[in-house]
Order: structure tokens, then C-alpha cells, then sequence
């Protein structure tokens, strides 16, 4: 344990330490009662150059729980502000969660964070705490979406506890230690902007650009890039997380990664049946956040953030920047979209071909997953039953059948190669909200050995996994009535 924390470091800390509460407060974790250990990443901490027995010993459990930190390591909660359903909201900040360090990986440095491990300044009138159901959610989906080819934030250990947690009835305590490239939001940027701190919003812009694209020169320049990278980072994620059929259901400006990456799972979900029109936060009453709507949102988002940066960088370049994002998205949607079709590359008469099969998709209720899955086994010329029988009036997929048989029999694969192409895009598993609910209710019930199982199934969506096989299946009945709300 000593060998790894003397491993962080705090370049955040370094850079901002002597101007306190206009960044960041120092802050100490709240201990938690009796913490017992939910589950462990270990391919994660492979890769951040611990072992499988990492979390054995006590010493070790307590310090990822954040019950005893080091002398030496001095947590910090960053603030920020931000857009919260369109509406400004003013100061926001890390309400419960709390910063080790930064580790370096690779000669590139991942922040390591505790979440739920106690109040800061920021909190405003929570109590920084995390709940287990909760925590699985983020645990988990952080996990499958890691192994989904989409930038996120990774979930290293959860631990429970017997602190209880009030919210609408009691429940206990929990602790996910997390790690990110980054932490800093287009939320950060707006803080200082809004409070015509300008000072302070560009020494916040040059930590950016120093840490994570080195070589570049600090000024305008280095600003100009990156903001780009923000404009194309994000229409890239947001088209994954539309290829995949991944909902965020909290897309407010703090809750933007300035680098581009998935951050923050409060509600989120994965469609079931297809419904552009989805859903996934039963808070948001306007649908907001709709899955749909959610290209556009992040859009707007960017938006936020080139006014936030208006007195670092001339408009033109900021409009030019964000000009270049409708067309990184349509690209990166329909590449996404042609390799799940099969496609070895995009023609101009896919983008017709995937429309026309999500609207028959939503008419259908066509199981999302599940078709993509299924149409790995394709066959030109063949029985293609198992694919039709998804579809409420089966002879809307024969229909689309006749353009999608003509356009892959211009292609150069042969029927093996293009399905086996297909089982490495197209997941046999997700997080579907019934088989999260499955874990939390275990979990809560003193067994954790389905969370675990969750993640090794998640961080290999695309092999077999026969004995889980039914996870792969129809969600029950009883899906559909749960619905995820902000409280956590």
C-alpha cells in the first residue's frame, strides 16, 4: 500500500494549491462503519500496477474506502459550476467526491477519486455520501462501457458499509474508488467566467493544455486546441453512445468532460426496445435528455463552453470549432453503424439504410441489442427467421432485408468474415436496468457474487458467456416499471 500511494502524485494541487476555494478545499474523508469489500477491477488495477491481492489486506481496504489516509496525501474536492437542465445553476463542485491524486500510467496521469466518502465545501445540504445501488450502477456501466470502445471513467473497487444513508428510506453507505484522465468539466471553465474571474480561467485553460497535450504552445493556440478536441471528443462519445443505445441522463455542463469522456453516472440506461424517444432519468418530466435529443444536447453544451472561453479565444475560432462538430458526429454515428451492419466501409446510401431500419425498429419495438446481435448471423441467401421474429410484423424486416442483402452483396467479405467482424461490435450483453436492479437487490441482501459476475460478463460483451446466456435474453415483464431518478 505504501508503494502505491507514494505513487500519486498532485499536479492539480501543485498548480493550484496557494489559491485555495477558488479551484479547490482541501478536504478529509468521513470514515465509514464496518466497510466490507463488493468488488474489485482487476484488470483495472493491472493497469494501474497493483495486484489481485491489493484489497486482502486491511490497511489497503481502509484506505480505498478513505477511512485511513496517509499524512502525506492530501485529498481535494474541486469546484465548479454550471448548466443544469438549460438553466444556469451557479456553484456546483465535487459535493462527495474527493481527490487522491493523480497516478501516472504510462507516462499519461489518471485522477484517483473517492465517491461517497464524506461532505465537502460543495455539498451544499447532502451529506457526501454515496448509496450501494447507486454505486453498483456506476461501478458496473463504467466498466461495460470501457469494453464498449467508449472513453469513460473506470471504476477500480465498491465497498459497502454499515453507515446508513437517508434518502427516500435508509440505506447504507457505499465508497467507489474511480479514476478518470481527467475530472475538470466545461463547468470548471464556466465558474470562472461567469465570475469574471479571467485570471483564473486561463491559468485554469494552460494546466489543461500542459497536462494533456503536451508539446503544445501555451496561448491561443494551445487554447484553440484544446477546445477542438473538446468539439470533436465529444461528437465522437455521443456517437458511440448512440450506436451502442446508451442514454446519460444527466447531461448538464458539469457533467461534460473537457476531454471528451463519458463521466458521472447518476441515471443512465441502456434502451431495451428501440424508442428514439427514450428516457432513461425519471426526473427529467420534459425529456430534456431524451435519447434523441442528446446530439443536440451535447451541442449546446459545447456552446456553453465556447462562451465560457470567449475571453481566451476570438469567436471566429471558437465558431469554427464548433461548425466542425455535426459532421465529426454523422461520421462517427455512421461508421459506428456500418460496422454493426457489417460494412467494411460507408457509402453515401447507408446513412438511408440505417434510418429506414431504426423507424422500423421503433415501430416494431425491436429489442435493440438483441437484432444487432442476432444479424451477426445474416445469411444472404438463407433462413433468417431467428432476426425476422424480432419484429412485430416480420415482413418490415423482408422489406429492408432486400436493400440491406443488396448492399452486402457488394461487399468483398465472404458470410464468415462479415460475422465474425460483427460479434466483435455488436455485444452480446449490456447493462439493461433489470440486471443492474438484480445485482443492487442482491447486494443489498449481503450477496455480492452477482456484481462481480456482472463485471467480468460487462468487460467481455462480446464473447458467450453461455452460463449467462438469459442475461443475453427478453428483459422480463417486471422491467419495464423500474425507472432511475437523480437521488442517489
Amino acid at each position: 500500500m505504501q508503494k502505491f500511494h507514494r505513487r500519486l502524485r498532485h499536479s492539480f494541487l501543485d498548480a493550484f494549491g496557494d489559491t485555495d476555494d477558488e479551484y479547490l478545499s482541501r478536504v478529509q474523508a468521513r470514515a465509514i462503519e464496518k466497510p466490507d469489500l463488493v468488488s474489485q477491477n482487476n484488470l483495472l488495477a493491472l493497469d494501474m500496477g497493483l495486484d489481485k491481492q491489493f484489497l486482502e489486506d486491511s490497511k489497503t481496504l481502509d484506505f480505498f474506502c478513505g477511512n485511513s489516509v496517509p499524512d502525506d496525501i492530501q485529498p481535494i474536492a474541486l469546484v465548479y459550476s454550471g448548466h443544469q437542465f438549460g438553466v444556469w445553476a451557479g456553484q456546483l463542485g465535487d459535493g462527495r467526491a474527493l481527490t487522491l491524486g493523480e497516478l501516472d500510467i504510462a507516462g499519461e496521469l489518471w485522477d484517483v477519486q473517492l465517491k461517497g466518502a464524506g461532505t465537502t465545501p460543495y455539498s451544499r445540504f447532502g451529506d457526501g455520501r454515496a448509496v450501494l445501488r447507486s454505486s453498483i450502477r456506476e461501478y458496473l456501466c463504467s466498466e461495460a462501457m470501457h469494453a464498449l470502445d467508449i472513453n469513460s471513467t473506470r471504476a477500480l473497487c465498491l465497498i459497502n458499509s454499515s453507515t446508513p444513508v437517508y434518502r427516500e428510506s435508509i440505506e447504507s453507505a457505499a465508497v467507489v474508488c474511480r479514476v478518470a484522465r481527467s475530472h475538470i468539466r466545461f463547468g470548471s471553465f464556466e465558474h470562472h467566467h461567469y465570475r469574471g474571474q479571467t485570471d483564473a480561467l486561463k491559468a485554469l485553460a494552460n494546466y489543461v493544455v500542459e497536462r494533456h497535450f503536451p508539446g503544445a504552445e501555451q496561448g491561443r493556440d494551445g487554447y484553440r486546441l484544446m477546445f477542438h478536441n473538446a468539439v470533436l471528443q465529444t461528437a465522437r462519445t455521443i456517437a458511440k453512445w448512440q450506436a451502442v443505445g446508451f442514454s446519460h441522463g444527466v447531461m448538464n455542463t458539469d457533467n461534460m468532460s473537457i476531454l471528451g469522456d463519458t463521466i458521472d453516472y447518476g441515471p443512465f440506461g441502456f434502451m431495451d426496445h428501440y424508442d428514439a424517444a427514450f428516457i432513461c432519468n425519471h426526473s427529467d418530466e420534459r425529456g430534456r435528455y431524451a435519447f434523441k435529443n442528446q446530439p443536440s444536447v451535447a451541442l449546446w453544451n459545447l456552446n456553453a463552453l465556447a462562451t465560457a472561453l470567449s475571453s481566451l479565444l476570438p469567436s471566429e475560432i471558437l465558431i469554427a470549432s464548433l461548425e466542425c462538430y455535426e459532421h465529426e458526429y454523422q461520421a462517427t454515428f455512421l461508421q459506428q453503424m456500418a460496422n454493426k451492419l457489417g460494412f467494411s466501409e460507408v457509402v453515401p446510401e447507408d446513412k438511408k439504410l440505417v434510418d429506414q431500419l431504426l423507424s422500423l425498429m421503433q415501430a416494431n419495438r425491436v429489442d435493440y441489442c438483441k437484432f444487432f446481435r442476432a444479424l451477426c448471423n445474416y445469411h444472404t441467401g438463407g433462413d433468417n427467421r431467428a432476426i425476422r421474429d424480432l419484429f412485430l410484423q416480420p415482413r418490415d424486416f423482408d422489406d429492408w432485408s432486400v436493400s440491406y442483402r443488396k448492399r452486402l452483396n457488394e461487399e468483398a467479405l465472404d458470410t464468415s468474415q462479415r460475422a465474425e467482424n460483427m460479434l466483435l461490435i455488436n455485444p452480446k450483453f449490456i447493462l439493461r436496468n433489470y440486471i443492474a436492479q438484480e445485482a443492487i437487490d442482491a447486494a443489498q441482501g449481503g450477496d455480492y457474487r452477482l456484481t462481480q459476475q456482472l463485471l467480468t460478463i460487462l468487460q467481455a460483451p462480446f464473447q458467450d458467456h453461455t452460463e449467462f446466456a438469459h442475461y443475453a435474453g427478453t428483459p422480463p415483464d417486471w422491467a419495464s416499471a423500474l425507472s432511475v431518478s437523480c437521488s442517489s
